[in-house]
């Protein structure tokens, strides 16, 4: 059950109608997890700054269970996120960062109980 919480200084109307379908896509592929699986969110507009700028700029946080533990797995889905957002939101690699959270199965509630337990 992977988590997907896009942050940019973008308008929303910058972003492409079908962009939380694709990313989700991109991502479920990266992360090896079930397109049913997967939960978008995009705040565009937000007052941001990258690397001492504020020119467009995404920060994308991932969170997920047992697929962003390791330095290894994060590089490869660095890489194909990486390669769909500069695609999509026509952005370079600098202005984009990304942040991968290790989730727990008794830190994901769901169905009024926690992942450990379905």
């Amino acid at each position: 059950m992977p988590f997907l919480e896009v942050r940019s200084n973008l308008p929303a109307s910058f972003f492409p109608q079908d962009f939380v379908i694709k990313l989700s896509a991109c991502a479920a592929a990266s992360l090896g997890k079930p397109e049913e699986r997967m939960n978008v969110v995009v705040q565009p507009s937000c007052p941001m700054l990258i690397s001492g700028s504020t020119s467009p700029c995404v920060m994308l946080s991932v969170s997920a269970i047992g697929v962003t533990d390791t330095a290894d797995k994060n590089k490869e889905h660095s890489a194909k996120i990486f390669e769909f957002l500069t695609r999509e939101l026509a952005l370079t690699e600098d202005r984009i960062v990304i942040v991968f959270h290790a989730l727990q199965p008794h830190q994901v509630g769901k169905k009024g109980t926690v992942m450990s337990f379905l």
